[in-house]
């Protein structure tokens, strides 16, 4: 509904304002040339005729500038969504060709070493292939995690959910992670009540995959001595919430709504330089909204990060 005030729209006032006088003055110059016929109408119903006029050609002209500006804005805003996607589209593909070009351009060095004349040095030769084979591993990942996420993008992937105590998930990833934990001098913690086991209704090997990311992420850009420890927590009545939390370097406020973007780095270098594909936080966004389930972020440099995920709580 189109509420009607005249301040509302200057232009429509203006516009009909100017048609209804050119209207009278038709009129008007009309009943000059036609002064023989027959006027019954009053000079007081002639302007009232001339003031519903302009009432009603306000009213429109109201109406048609509104729609079109609605319009104008809308077509504004898809032009804008239009070129997010093509700054996207070039960004992403400027990130892949760099993150697949740099394994390539390793192996290929590699191989063309040894058909130069170092496949005669045994150990050149192994210490080159041993090498080119990690490239073709870091390769291999790259295009593993891409396939998964383009699979759950699709519609392909789905989550194979059952009931499972989630702190011996947690206590699991941590056994995984003990020695890296220990190499980075970061200590492993979780709050959790041993008497009442929480229990949740997911997928169990995703969320394995969920919070391995999240805890080798924390640990890789801990400081010294730290800690990284999780903690589970009632969310509502249907879900909990997982944190991971740190007390590492921290992020900068400006990178947070873009941390869960494909190959999006805060420092390219540093990122390359601690490993992985690029691809984990976007593939723990994608497990998560699988699930139909949220995942946030909060971080503070100097002070830490926390990474946070809701989960619901099995029904029988």
């Amino acid at each position: 509904m189109f509420s009607f005030k005249f301040k509302r729209n200057r232009q429509a006032f203006q516009a009909s304002l100017y048609i209804t006088l050119i209207a009278f003055f038709l009129e008007f110059f009309f009943d000059l040339l036609n002064v023989s016929s027959n006027n019954n109408i009053s000079i007081l119903l002639k302007f009232l005729y001339f003031f519903l006029l302009f009432i009603v050609v306000r009213f429109t002209l109201d109406i048609f500038i509104r729609l079109y500006i609605k319009n104008e804005e809308q077509s504004r805003s898809e032009i804008n969504i239009l070129k997010d996607q093509e700054n996207y589209r070039r960004e992403f593909l400027g990130n892949i060709s760099h993150e697949l070009k740099t394994p390539l351009f390793t192996i290929q060095g590699y191989i063309l070493t040894l058909l130069e004349g170092a496949m005669k040095d045994k150990k050149v030769r192994q210490k080159y292939i041993i090498r080119a084979a990690k490239g073709v591993d870091r390769l291999i990942s790259i295009v593993k995690d891409l396939d998964l996420i383009t699979q759950f993008e699709s519609g392909i992937k789905t989550v194979d959910k059952s009931k499972f105590n989630i702190y011996e998930l947690v206590d699991n990833v941590f056994e995984l992670m003990e020695f890296e934990a220990e190499k980075n001098n970061i200590s492993l913690q979780t709050e959790k009540d041993e008497n009442n086991p929480n229990y949740v209704y997911a997928d169990k090997e995703r969320i394995i995959q969920v919070l391995t990311n999240l805890v080798v992420n924390s640990i890789k850009y801990g400081t010294e001595n730290g800690f990284t420890k999780v903690v589970v927590e009632n969310s509502d009545n249907e879900n909990l919430i997982i944190k991971v939390i740190d007390n590492g370097e921290g992020i900068e406020e400006e990178h947070l709504p873009r941390l869960f973007e494909r190959f999006y780095r805060i420092d390219k270098n540093r990122s390359r330089k601690k490993g992985g594909s690029g691809l984990g936080l976007s593939i723990v966004k994608h497990i998560i909204e699988a699930h139909n389930q949220q995942i946030f972020v909060k971080s503070e440099i100097g002070v830490g990060t926390e990474f946070s995920f809701t989960l619901s709580k099995p029904r029988f």
